[in-house]
């Protein structure tokens, strides 16, 4: 079904561009189609029976959903919808995971409301099938609790579970853009004495890479926690490139 399901993906972004509101980072380019595919390969591993028409319906919908606006969720349903007409989506069994973000927000004195559990999940979701991602929002609105809780899920899970590959401990590398410049972040070039001086990026990275932090199957997340503005996305756009 390669070439129907083909036309319904590339279709379901041409109509989202069309119909949806436009925001700055609603992305309907190649990038979103290779994470919906890489989301399907993933579906497609893990329940090799599963009828295609599903397995892709569901990675657009998993990818896709966490980034909209609330107004163009409604309509953003009706797309995938009217593209994939009859076929239901039987919801993930995430019952060891919800027993695990129960057991942190207790740990926490956070309540376990079911917007909050959405956005971890969100967040898991993304980190599946993109190798970089944003959390963004108004200030207050739970994005370092989202991504504090799912590492410590991920981890007590890990505990719990010391078999199951699907499971890692996560060490986070927190660093905040601002408060440094481009170069000690990233690097820099010294024209005088034609040295290369690595940033606080690249150091924390090679360490995370070769093990220095950690074990090498835990998860090493580079966190840049601060205002976004447009010199150090952009060069962070560079940095996560595929190529």
């Amino acid at each position: 079904n390669a070439k129907p399901l083909a036309i319904k993906i590339v279709t379901t972004y041409k109509l989202c561009s069309e119909q949806l509101s436009s925001q700055s980072h609603y992305d309907y380019g190649m990038r979103a189609v290779i994470a919906v595919l890489r989301a399907a390969g993933n579906l497609k591993r893990v329940d090799s029976n599963q009828s295609e028409d599903i397995l892709v319906l569901r990675s657009i919908i998993d990818v896709n959903l966490p980034k909209f606006l609330s107004p163009d969720v409604p309509l953003f349903n009706g797309i995938v919808s009217d593209l994939f007409p009859g076929v239901t989506i039987s919801p993930p069994d995430l019952s060891i995971m919800k027993d695990a973000f129960n057991y942190v927000c207790n740990e926490h004195k956070l309540i376990p409301e079911n917007y909050f559990w959405e956005k971890v999940i969100q967040i898991y979701d993304m980190m599946i099938v993109r190798h970089g991602f944003m959390i963004v929002g108004l200030p207050f609105s739970g994005k370092t609790s989202s991504w504090k809780v799912l590492s410590e899920m991920l981890t007590h899970l890990s505990n719990q579970y010391p078999d199951d590959k699907k499971w890692s401990k996560v060490i986070p590398f927190i660093q905040n853009p601002k408060s440094i410049t481009m170069g000690q972040l990233y690097g820099q070039f010294d024209a005088v004495s034609h040295e290369w001086t690595d940033g606080v990026l690249a150091i924390n990275y090679r360490n995370a890479a070769s093990n220095k932090i950690g074990n090498p199957e835990d998860r090493k997340w580079i966190l840049f926690d601060g205002p976004v503005d447009a010199i150090w996305i952009e060069n962070m756009n560079t940095v996560l490139d595929d190529n």
